[in-house]
């Protein structure tokens, strides 16, 4: 992470210190003072200061966040997986925390989202100036929350993160070898970045932000090659042994088929340790 010269180091809040946020703050704490927020603060990872604290209670904020911070990381997943769920994770949850820090005072506020903000269905490529129409009210209030960050008056940054796996998100990988994924052909493009990736897509925009280098506010963090989830399928089978097919496979992807361009996100300097989906999924199955 490359910094100016700052008077202290860094103050960073990861608000949201999950599996995500827990990777991101554990990757900042290297070079800044960086404070995890999530209900059990005693889960934060080594390195980061815990804040026990509920965003969508708002009174659990009073007199619990830290002075003069620099960057703030808004990193919450739902509780619930209702509109109501999503609306206390992406809106209300961070017109909480902003009624909690002094107007205008971040350098950057980077916000979290998601590429379920596109519908696209149609294998055409999208980028950060495609429209962003959700139909579904999961993306429609991450939307609203991407707006409520860029509006909030702080700079702020927004990174769309496509389907993010790894080894703590074996998931998919585990349906493939267990004969759970059967998608017809040509099935839907689909698109992912690993979660290391992911973490390191964060840092380097903290980075840049610190460093007071030009943001965009909006990224997506998707990485160098969409595939088609038949194409990624068989090729898993090709490394590993797998079950047949069982009677109610999953045939299909739950995000319509649409090609996510990361070339902003490249043109600001970030490299990928993992390209493409072999690269991920090859260490995992070695693993």
């Amino acid at each position: 992470m490359a910094t100016c010269e700052p008077s202290h180091p860094p103050r960073i809040l990861v608000a949201g210190c999950g599996k995500l946020g827990g990777a991101i703050a554990q990757r900042l704490s290297a070079q800044a003072t960086v404070f995890g927020l999530r209900r059990n603060p005693d889960q934060v990872p080594a390195g980061v200061t815990g804040i026990g604290a509920d965003l969508t209670e708002p009174d659990t904020l009073t007199n619990a966040l830290p002075d003069n911070l620099d960057i703030v990381i808004y990193c919450l997943t739902p509780a619930s997986y209702d509109e109501q769920g999503y609306r206390s994770a992406y809106v209300t949850g961070l017109s909480n925390l902003l009624a909690h820090i002094p107007p205008h005072s971040l350098t950057r506020l980077v916000f979290i989202s998601s590429t379920s903000v596109y519908s696209q269905d149609d294998d055409s490529w999208v980028d950060e100036t495609s429209p962003a129409e959700p139909a579904r009210f999961s993306g429609q209030q991450i939307l609203h929350g991407e707006q409520a960050a860029i509006n909030s008056g702080h700079p702020a940054t927004v990174v769309r993160f496509s389907g993010i796996y790894g080894p703590s998100r074996r998931r998919f990988l585990e349906e493939v070898i267990e004969g759970r994924m059967n998608p017809g052909k040509p099935a839907p493009f689909s698109n992912r970045i690993h979660e290391d990736d992911a973490a390191r897509a964060v840092e380097h925009v903290v980075g840049l932000a610190l460093a007071g280098r030009p943001l965009e506010e909006l990224y997506l963090a998707s990485d160098s090659e969409p595939a088609r989830l038949d194409k990624v399928v068989a090729w898993v089978r090709e490394q590993t042994p797998c079950a047949e097919p069982v009677e109610d496979a999953r045939t299909g992807g739950r995000a319509g088929s649409k090609r996510c361009r990361n070339q902003r996100l490249l043109d600001s300097g970030f490299r990928f340790e993992y390209p493409d989906f072999r690269e991920g999924y090859r260490e995992m199955i070695g693993d």
